[in-house]
């Protein structure tokens, strides 16, 4: 088939390749001048498979109530007139149940498996290089009773199969001797061995260069405006040169979505309703002054709710999520003081091991739906229509997976996992 992917972030981009491997003619159109120049740009860096539990849970109401005032919350609510922020709102509290936390749970352990299987194969089959660490990624508490707390959750994610080791403090040290300096401020730790951490930007882009080379047609710095439907098809897509604004249809015999927060009102005007809110997350990347003192195994700091991971000789330090619309502003008073709170956390785990003058500051945002559950498969409103979004914090860790699974339906073949698609059919 002739394939159109909306999107080169982690998700278009994977789709793209799966496509390719399957001998489609691929074109990913995407606004910005290259691969993964959004929210694929600066994240995490985690591959977290076993650390997965969606954010809705029995206790997740009553933490968003408390840092409902904190500039400087790992989740903060900003209330606005937007429907669209009330309606994922809503959601998400029916979402906040211990029925629902292990019915999700259940799915993206599922997904996420399949995921890391299709990524080291791919990795295997190309030599991409991305500043990988296949260290694991340890979670230490700062208090005893989120300690406990990591230990009943490391109990739930083991009834799904997940190795989720459960550690006291010298345990943590002796995984991330780093720590030390902050070691008498640990209670406790939960650690996955099988997981992994590496560049999500560096992953993509060189994914992408591959596809060129087997013949995928990029239009980059192009707007795409909106799909044209024909009885029960799409057979047009419009896009616009972003320089010179001129406007033209690309034709293809399947369109695949994958545009994160925005492919919401791409596909509302069809009928579709996906229930995809931006969270805007934040990261700092940091050269290192010491970096034989900086911590190689990838860390979750579970008081600030922050990912810690090493890429070659700088660190990067992101997370939080602040629910406030499609605004990617990084001077506004909020955003600078989360920013800053991640750089002064940091320092208080490692100090002196970072240099703190020249902080990249980033910010996205990472398509979220109340479930954590992202939307995969056939559109319910046009036959060639495929989506591949709403993949939160997780586009990293479910993107090799997400885009081999999405190949697979398009084939007709069902991807072997229990996992709930959306609208395929199969």
């Amino acid at each position: 088939m002739k394939v159109v992917v909306l999107g080169a972030g982690i998700i278009g981009i994977s789709t793209a390749w799966y496509l390719l491997e399957q001998g489609h003619e691929v074109t990913v159109v995407d606004r910005q001048p290259d691969a993964a120049l959004e929210t694929s740009f600066a994240n995490g860096a985690q591959i977290s498979v076993s650390f997965c539990e969606p954010w809705a849970n029995a206790g997740a109401p009553f933490k968003v109530a408390k840092w409902l005032l904190r500039d400087d919350s790992p989740l903060l609510f900003r209330p606005s007139l937007d429907p669209k922020q009330w309606i994922w709102g809503l959601s998400f509290l029916t979402q906040c149940t211990n029925a629902a936390f292990e019915r999700n749970v259940e799915q993206l352990v599922q997904l996420g498996r399949y995921s890391h299987e299709s990524l080291k194969a791919l990795v295997s089959q190309t030599g991409i290089e991305y500043e990988r660490l296949e260290r694991g990624i340890l979670h230490f508490f700062s208090s005893q009773a989120d300690f406990e707390a990591g230990a009943a959750g490391a109990e739930i994610m083991r009834r799904h199969g997940v190795d989720r080791r459960v550690l006291g403090r010298d345990e943590v040290l002796k995984i991330e001797p780093a720590l030390v300096a902050f070691g008498r401020n640990i209670h406790g730790g939960t650690f996955t061995p099988s997981d992994e951490s590496g560049d999500a930007k560096v992953f993509t882009q060189k994914l992408a260069q591959l596809c060129q080379q087997r013949g995928a047609t990029f239009l980059y710095e192009h707007d795409i405006l909106q799909l044209s439907r024909s009885g029960q098809q799409v057979d047009a897509v419009q896009i616009a040169d972003v320089r010179s604004g001129k406007k033209r249809e690309l034709r293809a015999d399947a369109f695949v979505a994958a545009m994160g927060s925005f492919t919401p009102a791409l596909v509302k005007p069809l009928g579709e309703f996906l229930n995809i809110y931006p969270a805007k997350g934040y990261s700092a990347t940091l050269k290192l002054k010491k970096p034989e003192q900086a911590s190689v195994v990838s860390l979750l700091d579970d008081t600030r709710k922050i990912a810690i991971s090493r890429l070659g000789d700088s660190i990067r330090i992101a997370g939080t999520a602040e629910l406030c619309g499609f605004d990617s502003d990084l001077s506004r008073p909020t955003s600078r003081t989360r920013c800053e709170a991640l750089v002064k956390r940091y320092e208080e785990l490692f100090p002196g091991v970072a240099d703190l003058s020249e902080a990249n500051y980033w910010t996205g945002l990472r398509p979220s739906t109340p479930t954590n559950i992202p939307y995969i498969g056939r559109s319910k409103k046009a036959a060639n229509l495929w989506l591949n979004a709403g993949h939160g914090t997780l586009g990293w860790t479910h993107g090799a997976g997400s885009g081999h699974a999405l190949a697979e339906l398009m084939a007709g073949r069902r991807p072997p996992m229990e996992f709930n698609f959306y609208g395929s059919g199969l």
